[in-house]
């Protein structure tokens, strides 16, 4: 699953490392990649949007967009 957020108030370098060091104890997170603006955040579904916006507003910024993406094998 994939899960992209849009993040306001990340306008530096420091914002996008404080943003992944906030999302690194969320469960089930294989792959985050955090940019300025946003992140796109791969998971196995144990990370729900509800954790993620928590993590992130922890490391002082505002989730103001959430649009999952979920798999389905074929």
């Amino acid at each position: 699953m994939i899960t992209r957020v849009t993040i306001a108030g990340m306008n530096s370098p420091y914002a996008v490392q404080a943003v992944f060091t906030a999302l690194t104890p969320v469960p089930g997170i294989s792959r985050a990649e955090v940019v300025q603006g946003g992140a796109e955040i791969e998971h196995d579904g144990r990370a729900t949007p509800a954790l993620l916006r928590e993590a992130i507003e922890v490391s002082g910024y505002a989730v103001t967009d959430v649009v999952e993406d979920r798999r389905r094998l074929l």
